[in-house]
């Protein structure tokens, strides 16, 4: 009786631990952008950002875009994506400045650095992963 209760603590311990690891690699999928971010170059080579713009959280496409992004969190993790939101319009970073969002914006960002699609509307998941999957460096990744 004494071993079944062991192995049961054990068996709760282990997935208790592949929940948390699930849940801090949601986390890392997600995140606000700084508004002193000045670049992406800490992810090159490493992630592909896809930087979202908004009013604030409360924007219907922000919330719809995010929604969409967090049901395929799987998916994008697979695929190095790094999903980064700025949404404060009165503290611009750089990078705002720079692809100067009128409202709502999504950018995907290679892992070279590249701007490879800049979208006004909200995009459904299928529609990034289609150019992603597309990359040469995609295709190599998904050969290996």
């Amino acid at each position: 009786m004494g071993r079944i209760r062991m192995m049961t603590k054990m068996g709760v311990a282990v997935m208790a631990g592949a929940i948390a690891t699930q849940a801090a690699a949601a986390t890392e999928l997600f995140q606000r952008l700084s508004p002193e971010a000045r670049d992406l170059a800490g992810m090159r080579w490493e992630k592909r950002p896809v930087l979202i713009f908004a009013s604030s959280g409360e924007d219907p496409d922000y919330r719809r875009q995010m929604t969409l992004l967090q049901q395929a969190a799987q998916a994008l993790a697979e695929r190095d994506i790094v999903v980064l939101s700025d949404l404060d319009p009165r503290t611009p970073s750089p990078l705002r400045q720079g692809f100067q969002p009128a409202g709502f914006k999504l950018v995907l960002v290679g892992k070279d650095g590249g701007v490879k699609l800049e979208r006004d509307s909200v995009l459904s998941p299928d529609e990034l992963f289609a150019v992603i999957d597309r990359m040469p460096m995609r295709m190599r990744e998904a050969a290996e």
